[in-house]
């Protein structure tokens, strides 16, 4: 049995700061994730007034629910989604004239849901450049709160923001949802907030945040889930075991499902209250799944889907078009340069049985997840290579390195 430690979560990292820059009093987060994602929120914070101080392995943050501890500032949101949409709503709350930008990669990705949510509560919000998206500009003079209706069909974030936000409104908000994907995203959120002293909750369609100040606490971040996902690949997929300790049964965390599908597949897996182990049986089946929820591990499955013994394919998984890029063509694409025969729809895939060959070049578009993902079919197909290792910075910066050291331990 090998034992991997994996890095703090993103997703959950990003709502904690956001929570502690909200909450009264000082909030202690253990385990964040250091990455360039969060690194960016927190720089984020600091721009907008909040006090944060990192130190190895704790960060410590002083809120304000009043909001930004500025009357003005120009936040560059790098390529962070949980940054370029959380932060923009964090600011409206408060008093004073903000500005939000973002890498050219995330001023592609879609912002039009959560900023039309907010012009409906009355925020002064103008995007510069292109309707939707950023670079944009906010005149905050807090947020009344209120009744409004989302279409959070491309993302949950845009949920997220809104409900994270609720608390600092002054009546707070009943939102209802039309669409939503990356359902266990938004049940992190509510169970973050409600740990964080807000009595947030969701009834039908409909989610209810009443105008309960966020607290401060001392807050333990478990491992990723997502990123767990690449270590319980390798270990199906080359007959070895893997163990992750901090993220078991009672994980927040809905990718933690992936390990199911695994086990579908006819890896053997165990849940337990401490940890996670899978271990490959040498075989891998043909499966068809759906990932709605769990979409964030599209890639992962993708990669290792050409090892199995019938075709394997992914359904209702759209929004993983407009993701840091297009993940289903990028899949496509990278499996057919493999020799892999594959099909896609608009928000399915499928893929064949086929053994990859090399010597192939994995076009990453910038994206981490395919970086990571074809770097685990490369533990069973020569001479692949990446054409920008380097993008795993965002949520995993030692993954090479973590998966090198896969490799001399299992003597692959």
């Amino acid at each position: 049995m090998t034992v991997v430690q994996i890095p703090g979560s993103k997703s959950i990292t990003a709502r904690a700061l956001y929570l502690a820059a909200a909450a009264e009093g000082v909030t202690t987060l253990r385990q964040p994730l250091l990455s360039d994602d969060s690194e960016g929120f927190a720089e984020g914070l600091i721009s907008l007034g909040y006090a944060v101080d990192r130190q190895p392995g704790v960060w410590t943050i002083t809120g304000r629910p009043s909001g930004p501890g500025v009357s003005s500032a120009d936040v560059f949101c790098r390529d962070g989604a949980t940054t370029a949409r959380f932060l923009p709503a964090l600011a409206a709350a408060g008093q004073g004239s903000f500005r939000f930008d973002a890498s050219a990669q995330m001023r592609r990705r879609p912002l039009g849901p959560l900023t039309q949510a907010l012009r409906e509560l009355g925020v002064d919000l103008v995007h510069e450049e292109q309707e939707g998206h950023h670079p944009l500009r906010i005149e905050a003079a807090g947020i009344k709160g209120g009744a409004i209706t989302l279409d959070a069909g491309l993302s949950s974030q845009f949920l997220t923001a809104l409900l994270l936000t609720g608390p600092l409104t002054r009546e707070g908000l009943e939102i209802t949802v039309t669409d939503l994907v990356s359902v266990p995203y938004v049940e992190i959120t509510l169970a973050m907030m409600n740990r964080f002293g807000n009595p947030a909750r969701r009834e039908g369609d409909t989610f209810v945040v009443p105008p309960v100040p966020y607290r401060a606490v001392d807050y333990l971040i478990e491992p990723d889930a997502s990123t767990a996902s690449y270590v319980f690949a390798a270990a199906a997929l080359t007959g070895n075991t893997v163990t992750v300790p901090g993220l078991g049964g009672d994980s927040l965390q809905g990718d933690l499902r992936f390990a199911e599908v695994l086990r579908t597949m006819g890896a053997d897996v165990s849940i337990t209250p401490e940890a996670t182990t899978v271990t490959g049986t040498g075989r891998l089946r043909g499966v068809t799944v759906n990932m709605r929820d769990i979409s964030d591990t599209v890639p992962t499955l993708a990669a290792i889907a050409p090892f199995a013994d019938g075709p394997v394919r992914i359904e209702d998984v759209y929004n993983t078009r407009i993701k840091e890029c297009d993940r289903l063509a990028a899949c496509e694409q990278n499996l057919k340069a493999l020799g892999v025969p594959v099909t896609t729809g608009r928000d399915w895939i499928e893929i064949q049985p086929a053994q990859p060959t090399g010597p192939t070049l994995i076009a990453c578009h910038g994206d981490h997840r395919i970086a990571m993902s074809f770097s685990v079919t490369g533990l069973r197909t020569d001479g692949i290579t990446l054409d920008d290792p380097g993008c795993v910075k965002k949520t995993f910066p030692r993954f090479h390195e973590a998966l090198a050291e896969l490799k001399a331990t299992w003597g692959l």
